[in-house]
């Protein structure tokens, strides 16, 4: 190593700690941004270079740099995403958050020719600005410069591949192999832009589904997690619950009805529509069992399952399906247990003093 390099490194060994300050704060920085835009991404990382890292860059091209504030990637952030289009989301953050020096950043996504394919990341060379931290005995803080790669896991994969079998084995990759590579590229870039558009319509049939439930057109809208949800969110079990709890003047405690899809789907259900009409046919023989069953008891708490519950078991019993269908309703909402039975024969006793008819 020359005179020129060792200087650049006794620099490097004296400000290592401003270095490591500053990592603390950019990984919080970008966890916070994240965090307050609900964006979720397979890691955030940081890496300060080693001196034996830079030792070696500096053998390469140590002559390239005059001091080591012209080296960009002795601190580098890394934040790796699911999907193509939260990059370019990450990317808008960052441009709000960070300073950006344009010059010296590089979009690879951009530099592909249309018959090309390979490493695909969007980097960033940044500064932190006084809004984010404010030090005057460190005014370096705000003048060291750092590198953000922002990519997707696919893309981060294939680089680490491609660095692994192209880089560190040290031999020139024959051409066969080359084109190999290239084309498991071109297969991660479709990948990509596939789940995305695949997020995209997914999210779009969620609204479309969410406007037909509001617009009440259940009849259109398939049984499914996503459909079943939206209609909890309507709380359409919610003034039979409180009819239930005005018995005992008790308290509804929330609980998650989600469960209760797969009874409905098992019992023929297609479309919400059937959901509903089901609800609306046995809810009065729903709140009339309730009424039995907690008229003698000094019951205040209340589950916010008990209308949906009390529904399907007059179901059960009207069309036929006896303490069996009952065992099968505790199964699919409780787990399979052995007290899904005793439960069912109590249930069973207390219904049949109702005259329940199809």
């Amino acid at each position: 190593m020359d005179l020129h390099s060792e200087m650049i490194m006794t620099e490097y060994e004296a400000q290592l700690p401003v270095y490591q300050r500053l990592e603390g704060i950019v990984q919080r920085t970008l966890e916070q941004a994240l965090a307050r835009n609900n964006i979720l991404v397979t890691a955030v990382s940081t890496r300060i270079k080693t001196a034996e890292s830079l030792a070696g860059k500096l053998a390469l091209k140590g002559s390239k740099y005059q001091s080591i504030s012209d080296l960009t990637d002795i601190l580098g952030a890394r934040v790796i995403t699911f999907y193509t289009d939260d990059v370019d989301h990450i990317a808008a953050l960052a441009e709000q958050m960070f300073e950006i020096d344009w010059e010296n950043s590089v979009d690879k996504r951009a530099l592909h020719q249309i018959d090309s394919f390979g490493y695909n990341s969007l980097h960033y060379i940044c500064r932190l600005p006084k809004s984010i931290v404010d030090d005057p005995d460190c005014p370096a803080l705000n003048e060291i410069r750092f590198e953000l790669q922002l990519r997707t896991t696919l893309q981060h994969a294939w680089a680490s591949i491609n660095h692994d079998i192209g880089y560190k084995t040290g031999v020139e990759i024959p051409r066969d192999y080359l084109r190999r590579i290239n084309r498991l590229a071109g297969i991660l870039e479709m990948a990509d832009d596939e789940f995305s558009r695949i997020r995209t319509e997914i999210t779009d049939y969620r609204r479309r589904v969410q406007q037909l439930v509001q617009n009440g057109k259940l009849d259109d809208v398939q049984l499914d997690g996503d459909t079943f949800t939206s209609y909890l969110q309507a709380r359409p079990f919610d003034a039979l619950n409180k009819r239930i709890a005005s018995i005992n003047q008790a308290e509804i405690e929330e609980v998650p009805l989600i469960r209760y899809l797969r009874v409905f789907k098992e019992y023929g259900c297609k479309t919400l529509g059937d959901v509903h009409r089901m609800k609306l046919k046995y809810e009065n023989d729903a709140y009339r069992l309730a009424r039995y069953q907690l008229g003698n008891t000094d019951l205040d708490i209340i589950s916010s399952a008990v209308g949906v519950q009390n529904i399907c078991i007059i179901c059960i019993l009207a069309t036929g399906g006896g303490k069996m269908g009952l065992i099968r309703l505790f199964d699919l909402i409780n787990g399979h247990n052995n007290q899904n039975e005793a439960l069912a024969d109590i249930t069973y006793e207390q219904a049949s003093k109702l005259q329940v008819e199809n």
